[in-house]
């Protein structure tokens, strides 16, 4: 159904936390203060690869205002992290691998006299050869980045003979595809308020997507005690997983403890840029083939993929898009090689969509392409080959079945825009046939009477608008042979409050209103009833990490474990009370309600209960804990739930600019029951938006191993002018009977289609195909032959 107020009135709630942000009202981690607090600052490379040859601090030092400037010297434990690899240094002591290494910190009085200080440390250097272009980074003679050389990770998923079925195929489609480095650009950048304290222990207020991982890796820099360290996150200012890793926390845990007073530290924009991860950049090959009737035969694919200089969790994002670069098909000879190399570029890791936005591009652009060599209509093609319910995943791995691949595909057609598509020509610019030696491409454009079915009668005649759709099989959580534990606490507190504790962050995503409506869910209760305490790991279980789509569906998981036994301690207690049998009670809003009875006043308060359960000494609290759930079987990362998604756009192109226009997109999505609809809206809006940045102007350039664009002046985030006037998501909630596994995450979901869909209809308007993110305007006006049309614009 069309998600809107009207549509889900009863749960369409503001969100407890939205006033403040929208008011400005909330004070961010970064706005905190604290007594006597520093400012601390990092000093990082001036080169992206050098030797070290020695670091003088002591002109930094000696300056009036300077409190402390800690060096890899002073790390007490181990100089390293790393969430899932950990190798890259705190501080480097003998070499530089990109420009955001970190050699020294500093804590002053003021933030202008840290920044000053930095300029006073004297850091000689030996440059040695950068190693900047990924496909070069293994050739024999590139300089060895670490002990082990510049190989990260490499993946491999087969079934058939690949290279046999080729032979058979009436088509074959074979493209290369280029996706850019892209940054999280969140609101809030990293830093964050540390905090000695008289007990020993030491507080850290900073945004983080898992407090429990961040607390395990400064412990191991501290050489403390986890439990003598707390982390509090929320609320934060966004993500999208680049702050799944560490960035200033170990610096200014390291000169709090130093100096025994509070630090504050806030990355610049240009420090976030030089320092945060980014997406992976790649590099796909893809050679895809068909038979006569348009049945998928073969499939081959290559990823390259630019971890840059540390690993964080560039395996895992490998093997994402390992998996997915099948798409929701259903191919019997496949062929997947992944490899993921180190360079002297910024580092890649962990961003929405995991590795998926960059593969699924490049299999749905292949489906365009071979739909044009067929003479078929590319959505039929789709259809001919999706998975059905009961077909194994893209690993060959058992998953839990849904209609959804069906259901998304179906619903696409019932779109206001589906009118507007034209069924394509046989052959296509560019397309590779059967035998083909090389690819014949013919990127010109002839703009000869510039005609266009779809313009109005006042559109300029070389405007071109064209629709393009596509799809998207997304799995959610970590996957099969990585640690995805979880849990959660429900409990009575003194005041009769049900308040649910989880070990997740909120980062902007809207956790606070989802639980708060599961709460009202699962105990009949109101929002007046109900407390939340999530992102401190003094007051909540582990959780796991809030990333992988995978916090909905967990806290719903929890509370259906932990709903038995809370509501039978809450019921047994007021059966005491009020002399009724617990079987004839239930909760409801305020307190304990009698089964049967008109709404209206409880029989017993959850105050009341509150205060007989003190008095008897009998906390009404309970735990759970566990596991996410994952296949039984297939390859290290394979997935067990997924999520199914369709998105069709409409794109106006500027045959004079190459610029290119979103002007509407509709979303279906099936990832079950919606359980807070405007959050559900947001993420789905959210992540289009940012997945447009992805496929029209975002592309953090690196030359020679530097960052081109430092601010966003120049790095072109989408804006609301530019978001398209008209975004429609609609959510089919079905779920096969006997489904235990509730909702699914929809955080990245809504990121991932936008791209082929919008190449697609780019392709219809144009007749150019695009390999290569962001859309290049002056690839589009180069496209054109232009002779052949000056005729006709005058």
């Amino acid at each position: 159904m069309l998600l809107g107020r009207d549509t889900y009135a009863k749960k369409w709630i503001i969100r407890p936390d939205g006033e403040e942000k929208v008011t400005g009202k909330l004070r961010y981690l970064t706005d905190l203060t604290a007594p006597g607090m520093l400012h601390g600052k990092v000093l990082r490379s001036r080169y992206p690869h050098a030797w070290i040859l020695s670091i003088d601090i002591s002109k930094a030092i000696m300056m009036p205002g300077v409190r402390v400037v800690v060096t890899a010297e002073d790390v007490p434990g181990m100089n390293l992290f790393g969430i899932a690899f950990p190798h890259q240094p705190v501080f480097c002591h003998d070499r530089v691998r990109y420009i955001g290494d970190a050699l020294a910190a500093v804590a002053a009085d003021t933030e202008e006299i840290a920044e000053y200080a930095l300029s006073l440390i004297e850091v000689d250097y030996e440059p040695l050869p950068v190693v900047d272009d990924p496909e070069t980074a293994l050739d024999a003679g590139a300089i060895r980045l670490h002990p082990g050389g510049n190989l990260l990770h490499r993946t491999s998923l087969k079934h058939g003979e690949t290279e046999t079925a080729f032979e058979g195929c009436a088509h074959i489609a074979q493209e290369t595809y280029y996706t850019p480095r892209q940054m999280h650009t969140y609101m809030e950048t990293e830093g964050g308020l540390f905090i000695p304290e008289d007990d020993g222990r030491l507080t850290v207020y900073s945004p983080t997507q898992h407090g429990y991982k961040d607390r395990m890796q400064l412990s191991r820099i501290l050489a403390m005690d986890e439990e003598q360290i707390r982390v509090v996150s929320s609320p934060i200012g966004g993500s999208f997983g680049g702050k799944d890793e560490l960035n200033v926390q170990p610096f200014g845990a390291l000169m709090a403890l130093k100096t025994g007073s509070p630090i504050k530290m806030h990355n610049s924009r240009r420090e976030s840029v030089i320092s945060g991860i980014k997406r992976h950049p790649m590099r796909i090959q893809m050679k895809t083939g068909v038979d006569q009737e348009g049945r998928l035969i073969a499939h081959q694919v290559s990823i390259l993929a630019d971890t840059g200089a540390y690993a964080t969790l560039g395996c895992e994002v490998l093997n994402f898009a390992t998996e997915h670069a099948i798409g929701p098909y259903n191919i019997p000879n496949i062929d997947v090689q992944g490899t993921s190399v180190y360079t002297n570029n910024g580092v890649s890791g962990e961003f929405r969509g995991f590795g998926g936005n960059q593969v699924i591009f490049a299999v749905e652009s292949q489906i365009e392409r071979l739909a044009e060599k067929l003479g078929m209509d590319s959505w039929e093609l789709r259809k001919l080959n999706l998975r059905a319910p009961g077909d194994p995943g893209p690993m060959g791995q058992q998953i839990v079945q849904t209609e959804g691949a069906d259901q998304v595909w179906s619903k696409v057609k019932e779109s206001p825009l589906w009118a507007k598509r034209e069924k394509p020509e046989r052959g296509g610019d560019g397309a590779v046939q059967q035998g083909d030696g090389e690819k014949q491409q013919d990127h010109t454009v002839r703009l000869q009477g510039l005609e266009q079915n779809h313009k109005s009668e006042d559109q300029a005649p070389w405007i071109r608008r064209g629709v393009g759709a596509a799809m998207v099989m997304h799995g959610a959580g970590l996957g099969l042979g990585i640690p995805d534990h979880s849990g959660g606490r429900i409990e009575l507190t003194p005041e009769g409050k049900i308040q649910a504790s989880f070990g997740f962050e909120e980062f902007g995503q809207g956790l606070y209103a989802a639980l708060t409506l599961m709460l009202q869910d699962f105990f009949g209760c109101t929002a007046e009833d109900v407390r939340i305490v999530i992102g401190d790991t003094d007051r909540v279980p582990s959780s796991g990490s809030s990333t992988a789509s995978r916090a909905t569906t967990m806290m719903w998981r929890a509370l259906q474990r932990l709903k038995p036994p809370f509501v039978q301690a809450l019921l047994q207690q007021a059966s005491a009370l009020v002399g009724l049998a617990a079987e004839e009670l239930a909760t409801g809003a305020g307190g304990i309600h009698r089964k049967g009875d008109e709404p209206g006043k409880p029989v017993v308060t959850y105050a009341e209960l509150a205060e007989a359960a003190e008095a008897a000494a009998q906390p009404i609290i309970a735990h759970t804990e566990f596991d996410y759930p994952t296949t039984p079987e297939g390859l290290v990362g394979a997935h067990y739930l997924y999520s199914y998604a369709s998105v069709i756009v409409e794109v106006e192109v500027n045959m004079l600019t190459g610029r290119v226009k979103v002007l509407q997109t509709d979303h279906v999505i099936a990832a079950g029951p919606v359980i807070n609809p405007m959050g559900f809206l947001g993420q789905i809006e959210g992540g289009s938006v940012m997945a447009l940045g992805y496929t029209l102007t975002e592309d953090a350039v690196m030359k020679d191993s530097n960052y081109v664009r430092h601010n966003l002046d120049t790095y072109l985030v989408p804006t609301f002018k530019d978001s398209p006037p008209a975004i429609r998501v609609e959510a089919i909630e079905d779920l096969p009977e006997g489904d235990t596994f509730g909702p699914r995450g929809v955080g990245e979901i809504g990121s991932v289609g936008l791209a082929p869909a919008i190449t697609a209809a780019v392709r219809q308007a144009t007749g150019i195909w695009v390999n290569r993110l962001p859309i290049s305007p002056e690839d589009i006006v180069q496209s054109i032959d232009w002779l052949e049309g000056v005729e006709a614009i005058d």
